[in-house]
């Protein structure tokens, strides 16, 4: 069932289309940031923090290197470069029994890409409004 929710986020996130996350996100969904210590409930918080990351992650360096999909479950192997700091990271992702995306984990390193996210996507966040 994953597989057919990866590809669908694939295509969302090489078009930048943060639009479509109201179809592939679940009502109920929780979001855990790599920088936020509690986890983001409901689709409208969800949908503003992956925006921000379509606009701040997603640039010409963002590319998945790895993905394992099990079941309802995907982890995706991401780096990226954000003002000359290379970024590893994943982003776990589990979708209900409709194949919407109902938790949504991003885990990222080294420390300065972490700070680097936290400065970069807090600004931003404050511009989505």
């Amino acid at each position: 069932m994953i597989e057919q929710t990866i590809e669908r986020w694939h295509r969302l996130v090489d078009t930048k289309d943060a639009e479509a996350l109201n179809d592939i996100l679940a009502d109920n969904v929780v979001f855990h940031s790599p920088v936020v210590h509690t986890p983001q409930e409901g689709k409208a918080i969800t949908k503003m923090y992956l925006t921000a990351a379509l606009h701040t992650l997603n640039n010409e360096h963002f590319r998945y290197e790895r993905e394992i999909l099990d079941g309802r479950n995907a982890v995706l192997e991401f780096t990226t470069v954000l003002d000359g700091i290379q970024l590893n990271g994943i982003d776990m992702i589990h979708c209900d029994e409709d194949g919407r995306i109902d938790d949504f984990k991003v885990m990222v390193r080294p420390l300065k890409a972490v700070n680097k996210i936290h400065e970069m996507m807090g600004a931003m966040l404050k511009k989505l409004g």
